[in-house]
């Protein structure tokens, strides 16, 4: 079995291990934001974690009302002019807390005096150094180069956070069960085989997710393009409809990220605006009944729409794994990639 493969399957374990060993570390952060309540939260991120931010900002903007911004490193490293970070709640998510540009979004943080956090799998990390509170991923080595349970365990993390700020238990419940809930859905997709004989042969694909799951729709796409080298853009219906619909021609493959929620009826209009134009949806979704005769789904285990990415990234994960054994790519090291990028 690739490492790839395997960290996929490791999966449930490590959200496990987050569940249970962050506990404190979340309680003693909540206990500091009561303390000082942020007006709105910035976050420093690239790459997979960046995706993972992408979900941030819809979580503690649901459940905590918070507005959320992504940093502009550049400002804080080429150009030396860190914005004000007044009232603000800075996170820095790197798996290897090694790039540059993230850390000194939260140094400068740390240095105005506000509340900062790393997200990292490293507690000797130089983000984890920079900042006051760290809340750890608790993977293990990740030794392929794509990431899969640094990536979920960084969900897990976000969600584990927003879910204690808004200190509503029955959140923290429904938290509680998503291990077993992802071991359900790697069962459930197994090697996806039918989707991958399907998407072996394209060139190109859009994919598309809403709500929880635009940070989603961004996650699958960086899997593909990564793993297999196919070109994967990824949208919000509404964006994929103001244009660049026009890409969709007969034929034409789109990955639709649709579990049950409130997000759901904007997927369904975008998906029948794809069949109109003849294109071919891969529907990942908990109602079958979402994809028409003939298309490909990848059915996902129900669970609450805000914890709806934890299970919805893992069959594009073994889709886009899938797909590059296909094609006979290294999927451990695949194109020259390397596993840790610093980025300044």
């Amino acid at each position: 079995m690739s490492r790839l493969r395997a960290e996929i399957a490791e999966q449930p374990d490590v959200l496990a291990l987050v569940v249970e060993r962050n506990r404190g570390a979340i309680a003693a952060l909540v206990r500091a934001l009561r303390r000082r309540p942020p007006s709105f939260v910035l976050i420093a991120s690239r790459g997979s974690s960046g995706n993972a931010a992408r979900y941030g900002q819809h979580v503690f903007g649901r459940l905590n009302r918070l507005p959320v911004g992504f940093a502009s490193p550049s400002l804080h490293t080429a150009y030396e002019v860190p914005p004000r970070l007044d009232s603000a709640l800075v996170i820095g998510i790197s798996q290897s807390g090694q790039s540059p540009d993230v850390v000194s979004v939260v140094e400068d943080g740390r240095s105005q005096g506000q509340i900062t956090v790393a997200v990292t799998n490293d507690p000797e990390s130089p983000l984890a150094q920079a900042a006051e509170h760290v809340l750890l991923l608790h993977a293990g080595d990740e030794q392929a180069v794509a990431a899969t349970k640094t990536y979920t365990a960084s969900l897990c993390v976000v969600a584990q956070l927003a879910a204690a700020l808004a200190a509503d238990g029955s959140l923290a419940n429904e938290l509680d069960s998503i291990p077993t809930s992802v071991a359900r859905q790697i069962l459930e997709t197994g090697d996806a085989g039918a989707a991958v004989e399907t998407a072996a042969t394209w060139s190109s694909c859009a994919v598309v997710g809403r709500g929880p799951n635009y940070g989603t729709a961004f996650e699958a796409a960086l899997k593909i393009k990564e793993l297999t080298a196919i070109t994967a853009e990824p949208y919000a219906p509404a964006d994929l409809l103001h244009g660049p619909i026009a890409i969709v021609e007969p034929g034409f493959p789109l990955v639709a990220i649709a579990p049950s929620g409130p997000a759901r009826p904007a997927m369904e209009d975008l998906l029948e605006a794809v069949r109109r134009r003849g294109g071919a949806p891969v529907v990942l979704s908990d109602s079958p009944e979402l994809a028409s005769e003939g298309e490909e789904l990848l059915r996902l285990v129900a669970v609450p729409e805000w914890l709806s990415p934890l299970v919805a990234v893992v069959p594009v994960q073994l889709l886009a794994a899938g797909i590059a054994e296909r094609r006979g790519v290294d999927v451990d090291h695949p194109f020259g990639l390397s596993k840790v990028t610093r980025t300044r």
